[in-house]
């Protein structure tokens, strides 16, 4: 496992409304501290990897208490810079039954969106990483992260660091910056050594919309893999949802010589969804980075993304033995 891995993103507060509550319905919200880079640092951290967090935070109390969320978890904190602005937000008002969770955003003016692109020296914060990871969520905050996520990737190719790219499409934040998400995200695909993308994904980035229908995913990853030269994995998850409370979680993973399905998890009285595809991406770096097959990597990020949906919080803190627990399916309480 050697060199570390480094994610690139805005740190978040997320504000809850509590369980069975819309948002507002009482005056108490409840905190944590995330973002999808954020999610997978600790993750990795949690894995026993050397992780690493860049980005930018406001100088002042809520910075700090994100920079040391991520520390006191084992992510290295060295890359995150302080700098005037706010902290970007989102309130989450989580789902019961089958009334879905929705999540309202707050980060316009954050001072992750307002740093410029050439605040970050990428060869030093790049200096002995074996992977860089960052996601579509960063350009869609606005026209300066989006030019550091193609810096970071493009000086990632130049120092001979992988680059993990999570699709991570947010139309909301698209809507509101007024922008061509899908081009941007284009760009940045054709940086990506491994991604994190399904058929819609991919159908949206390429252009492609009859990619999208349901039966085109081997179709949708040979086309991506036509497009991106670079690109050598493609992963996605496939979920079944019965109710806010019960779904069915599986998930595949596409090189350009094969694909690895992973079986599935019935997974019931979920706890929280939120950041369950940042423990997959996570898992499946640890995977990889550990030197397991594709089909143990697969199977473990699996396992990791349903640990998650068992913790409360953006963070998912289940060590490396509770997800192989969850990939045994031992439910005895452990002594």
């Amino acid at each position: 496992m050697k060199g570390r891995i480094v994610c690139f993103g805005e740190v978040l507060l997320r504000l809850s409304s509590p369980a069975g509550q819309l948002l507002l319905q009482t005056p108490q919200l409840d905190t944590c501290i995330g973002g999808a880079e954020a999610n997978v640092a600790v993750s990795l951290a949690r894995f026993g990897h050397q992780s690493a967090m860049a980005g930018t935070l406001p100088g002042n109390a809520l910075g700090e208490a994100a920079r040391d969320a991520l520390r006191m978890h084992g992510v290295a904190v060295d890359g995150l810079r302080f700098a005037p602005g706010r902290m970007g937000l989102y309130f989450l008002s989580p789902g019961a039954v089958l009334r879905p969770s929705e999540i309202v955003y707050d980060r316009a003016g954050s001072a992750f969106a307002r740093a410029a692109a050439d605040a970050y020296d990428w060869p030093a914060l790049l200096a002995g990483a074996a992977w860089l990871h960052v996601s579509g969520v960063s350009p869609a905050v606005g026209a300066q992260a989006a030019q550091a996520v193609l810096d970071a990737m493009q000086a990632a190719r130049a120092l001979d660091v992988q680059v993990s790219f999570d699709g991570n499409y947010r139309a909301s934040l698209w809507a509101a910056r007024g922008c061509d998400g899908a081009e941007v995200l284009r760009g940045l695909l054709a940086h990506a050594d491994l991604a994190f993308a399904d058929r819609r994904d991919i159908a949206l980035a390429l252009g492609q919309p009859g990619l999208a229908e349901d039966g085109r995913s081997a179709e949708a990853a040979q086309a991506c893999f036509a497009a991106f030269p670079q690109l050598q994995r493609l992963a996605a998850t496939q979920r079944v949802q019965h109710s806010v409370g019960e779904h069915q979680l599986s998930a595949t993973l596409h090189t350009r010589e094969s694909l690895v399905q992973a079986g599935s998890y019935a997974m019931q009285g979920i706890v929280d969804r939120i950041g369950g595809g940042d423990a997959f991406a996570a898992g499946l770096l640890h995977g990889l980075h550990s030197g397991s097959s594709d089909r143990e990597a697969l199977e473990f990020a699996l396992a990791a993304a349903v640990a998650k949906h068992s913790i409360a919080g953006d963070f998912n803190l289940a060590s490396a033995a509770q997800v192989e627990a969850v990939r045994s399916g031992r439910l005895d309480v452990r002594r």
